[in-house]
């Protein structure tokens, strides 16, 4: 997983409330259990006609939102199923973080084990931002993680709090397993004692 340190990027507004994870990614989609190769059919449904073509007022479709890396969303953001594969798609598409005022838990907390930072404002810091993505590609966002703050293309800073292991983990790109390969000295050394002592295991 790669590491998230300090963030300057686009951001898309997105003010919808109840985004499912079904509306990130439909459930046509789910037959793969590869992290990659999704993020063509990120918002499939809003994204594209019944034909494939892109419908052209839908935000990520527009020039200026193209490589967004962050999202700006309404309230209850990742509702609906619990599927991983909309933290997939998401971070494959290239966004890195995702601030709203609430998140289903599930999708909360799927979004750090994929390498994506959710962060929770209050409404009308959300609203401030909001404005501030509806710039386009000319303003630019800072999402600072080390120092847990949001900036907006005109300086305005805001806070934003995050468990310290969930930082620890996104800071130094580490996945579940990452985490385990850290304690690989001390499972190595467990296992050489347990065959000296247990040599018929």
């Amino acid at each position: 997983m790669e590491k998230f340190e300090k963030l300057t990027g686009i951001a898309a507004p997105m003010p919808l409330v109840n985004i499912d994870t079904d509306m990130i990614i439909p459930k046509g989609f789910l037959k793969t259990i590869k992290r990659t190769g999704l993020g063509v059919n990120l918002f499939d449904e809003m994204r594209y006609d019944r034909e494939g073509n892109e419908i052209p007022d839908f935000v990520l479709n527009q020039p200026q939102y193209r490589d967004t890396q962050i999202l700006v969303a309404g309230d209850n953001f990742g509702c609906g199923s619990s599927r991983e594969h909309a933290p997939w798609a998401i971070a494959d598409f290239g966004i890195k973080s995702i601030i709203s005022t609430s998140f289903a838990d599930i999708f909360f907390n799927n979004c750090f084990k994929n390498g994506i930072l959710p962060i929770v404002l209050p409404e009308e810091q959300v609203e401030v931002l909001m404005k501030d993505a509806e710039k386009g590609s000319n303003a630019r966002m800072i999402v600072d993680l080390e120092a847990q703050t949001v900036t907006t293309s005109d300086g305005e800073v805001f806070p934003f709090e995050v468990d310290p292991f969930r930082k620890h983990c996104l800071l130094n790109g580490l996945d579940d397993i990452g985490l385990t390969m850290e304690k690989k000295p001390a499972i190595d050394a467990f296992e050489a004692k347990a065959a000296q002592e247990r040599p018929w295991v």
